[in-house]
């Protein structure tokens, strides 16, 4: 009698074990779909702001929407449940900040936006290089004025 017992326990062990593990498990799913806003951001010199943090507000509201980083090519994409313009804020943490307002329509894509969809730069590198040696050299000038103003050249 012995012998049937054990294995009756054991067996009803097993089954309690698997049953538990059928009721208490959950499956996942997951789907692709289209859609949705694509955003680019990039120094002007045309490298990528990789990882840089971005925020996703909606219209008529101060909490984001979304928050999150771009991918090492400078993109991060997101999609709109509602109409309106959409505040959109990336920055690197180094100093650089990119705003742009992308205006959404009823089917919840971007509506036509006139002109560039985030300031540009109408400086060009080399400008910005000549304008920083005139800047070198004109308080390098400043500097060599202000000391010969100092010297007395009185004739001793």
């Amino acid at each position: 009698m012995y012998s049937i017992r054990f294995p009756l326990k054991a067996l009803c062990i097993i089954v309690f074990v698997h049953w538990a593990s059928v009721v208490l498990a959950h499956g996942v799913m997951g789907k692709i779909g289209r859609g949705g806003i694509l955003i680019e951001a990039m120094y002007d010199t045309a490298e990528p702001m990789n990882y840089a943090r971005v925020r996703v507000t909606p219209p008529n509201s101060k909490k984001a929407f979304q928050v999150g980083n771009t991918d090492r090519n400078g993109r991060f994409c997101f999609l709109p449940d509602s109409v309106g313009k959409w505040d959109i804020e990336v920055t690197d943490g180094m100093g650089h900040r990119l705003k742009m307002t992308v205006p959404v329509d009823e089917r919840l894509q971007i509506a036509s936006m006139d002109g560039p969809r985030g300031p540009t730069s109408r400086i060009r590198y080399f400008e910005r290089a000549l304008t920083g040696i005139s800047i070198i050299f004109g308080f390098t000038g400043m500097f060599l004025w202000w000391r010969t103003r100092r010297r007395d050249f009185s004739p001793n």
